[in-house]
């Protein structure tokens, strides 16, 4: 597999495993009751053969193993990201932000509605860390480091303040996150993660570029397309390009009655 090839198949994983929770969140939107428990509870197979997968990775220093860990390191951010879209695994705040709340009372607010998500990464994190200690395949390390790092500086984004938000992509159980984000003006906090985020691109890059062998340069195409994907989430905050058409035509309806749940809630 080519460097093309490794850089398409990231493109195509991010998109179509993007999706895939998408679908599952929003069929479960569209059932209600106990579907999100068990959406969760139906996907262990999936966290239990990412840890499989990270685990038997690290020894292995061929192509192999550049795709074990890295789909991987995909698998468990993939469940962790469904039980948070589920509202399985969120925090202890489960109720709308007061309009009035500012500074430090609105961050704690916005903290304790995400808590146990964040720690729940966390761990992720920590276990990656810990399975690929010494070990001579880092690539589970890197994949997970880079979501890890993106999706924390695209929710302080969202809190700080950007121009787009596809709050259409929220479901039932999180519409009290609307009131946590906002919608607006960047802060300076945007162009220093966009900076990083670019940086970061051109590391891996230069990586790329001076690979020797096949087994690194789709090691690292992997990488760049990876942190280039997360750079691009964040443009998406504020070029208006119609970027939820990627997925919008792959998912159903929502029913009237979710309709009208969503807009009591605003």
């Amino acid at each position: 597999m080519g460097v093309w090839g490794a850089s398409l198949i990231a493109l195509f994983t991010w998109w179509f495993a993007t999706g895939a929770i998408l679908y599952v969140i929003r069929r479960a939107d569209r059932t209600g009751g106990n579907a999100y428990n068990v959406a969760v509870f139906m996907s262990v197979p999936v966290l239990a053969l990412g840890v499989a997968a990270v685990i038997v990775s690290t020894p292995d220093t061929g192509m192999s193993g550049v795709y074990k860990g890295f789909f991987g390191a995909l698998c468990i951010w993939g469940w962790v990201e469904l039980s948070f879209l589920s509202g399985v695994i969120t925090g202890p705040e489960r109720t709308t932000c007061p309009k009035g709340a500012m500074g430090a009372a609105r961050f704690w607010r916005a903290w304790d509605a995400l808590a146990h998500h964040e720690i729940l990464l966390l761990a992720g994190m920590a276990f990656v860390v810990v399975a690929t200690s010494d070990a001579a395949n880092q690539i589970a390390l890197w994949t997970y480091a880079i979501l890890f790092f993106a999706r924390i500086s695209a929710k302080l984004n969202l809190f700080f303040g950007v121009p787009r938000i596809n709050f259409e992509f929220l479901p039932v159980p999180l519409q009290h996150l609307r009131s946590h984000l906002r919608q607006g003006p960047i802060t300076a906090f945007f162009p220093i993660s966009v900076t990083v985020l670019t940086f970061a691109v051109g590391c891996f890059a230069h990586l790329l570029m001076s690979s020797v062998t096949p087994v690194d340069a789709a090691g690292y195409a992997l990488l760049t397309s990876l942190c280039a994907l997360a750079l691009l989430e964040h443009w998406f905050m504020v070029i208006p390009l119609p970027d939820a058409k990627l997925w919008r035509w792959m998912l159903p309806d929502i029913t009237p009655a979710q309709t009208r749940m969503t807009a009591k809630e605003d």
